[in-house]
């Protein structure tokens, strides 16, 4: 059975479900899902995962993300992004280089981020979008992430519309916006602003080198297969022929770290464990002086199951 992940080169105007659709039909089966959500407005990597490697996606979607992007400043949308009208403008003339710097020096590092009001974000079991779409003023909570890096690439003034826009690279925490990223630079600076272009150029270890468009999947499936996957996504351990019957049926080995140790692998980031013909047999915990799985890919009956974690 088919099994890996598909770096896709998601197409403007598509959403990630779209492209999931997409997906099971080209791969022939419904065990298809995806690692982080893009809106339809924004190109880029989106990762799905083929039967078996949808058990990955739960490490995948807290990796960090890298995107390029354009922001405008002197536009407020209702959706902080171009797909929504404009609700207020202002002039930009007066903004120097020095204060959008120094504006997107205060958005790095840890901050605190509300999320756009029409994101997916479910209020009392309702998407925020669709209570606002209903007329109702959403306001979310703010939430930490980390923007690791914000750069400026371009200043671009166009004295005409009176706006400026400005071609960024942002390398984010999982769960942060990029539209709000921009909605809050325009704010500190008094003139509003919104995301114009959103491209998503890294998801973890993933890049859109690695990406395919539906096209060009359409005429090959172009499949990370399993092991070469979770390799460059998580901490490897190469186990004996003896470890690897253990860890396929459930049972659990010697550590590979002390628990508590940075080195130390947990439930919420384990280590990848390879049999010694290169294949991806289990995901690992240290647990004490053990390591017990956390899933089991390759385990005695030959099916894949999630083990029972021994106490």
């Amino acid at each position: 059975m088919l099994s890996g992940l598909v770096i896709v080169d998601k197409p403007q105007g598509w959403t990630s479900h779209d492209v999931v659709g997409r997906m099971r039909r080209l791969a022939g089966t419904r065990k298809v899902g995806h690692a982080g959500t893009l809106d339809p407005m924004a190109t880029g990597v989106l990762v799905v995962g083929i039967n078996k490697a949808t058990r990955l996606l739960t490490y995948i979607v807290g990796t960090s993300k890298t995107y390029t992007a354009t922001i405008r400043l002197g536009q407020s949308t209702v959706t902080d992004d171009a797909e929504g009208e404009v609700t207020a403008t202002a002039g930009t003339s007066g903004i120097s280089e020095q204060a959008i710097y120094d504006g997107v020096a205060a958005l790095t590092g840890d901050i605190q981020q509300v999320p756009s009001s029409v994101s997916a974000i479910k209020v009392n079991g309702e998407r925020a979008y669709a209570r606002v779409r209903s007329g109702e003023d959403v306001k979310l909570a703010a939430r930490p992430v980390t923007i690791h890096r914000f750069e400026v690439h371009a200043i671009r003034r166009d004295p005409e519309a009176d706006v400026v826009d400005l071609d960024v690279t942002v390398e984010c925490s999982s769960g942060t916006y990029i539209r709000a990223l921009a909605r809050d630079l325009g704010n500190a600076l008094g003139v509003g602003g919104h995301l114009t272009a959103l491209r998503r150029t890294h998801v973890g270890p993933y890049s859109l080198d690695q990406a395919r468009t539906l096209e060009q999947l359409a005429e090959e499936l172009n499949v990370l297969e399993m092991s070469q996957a979770a390799r460059a996504l998580m901490p490897n351990r190469e186990l004996s022929a003896e470890e690897t019957t253990e860890i396929s049926f459930g049972r659990r080995i010697a550590a590979g770290a002390a628990a508590g140790s940075p080195a130390a692998a947990t439930a919420e980031h384990p280590a990848a464990a390879f049999a010694p013909d290169g294949s991806l047999v289990a995901l690992l915990a240290d647990a004490g002086s053990y390591a017990k799985p956390v899933l089991v890919f390759a385990p005695g009956t030959g099916a894949a199951a999630t083990a029972a974690a021994e106490a």
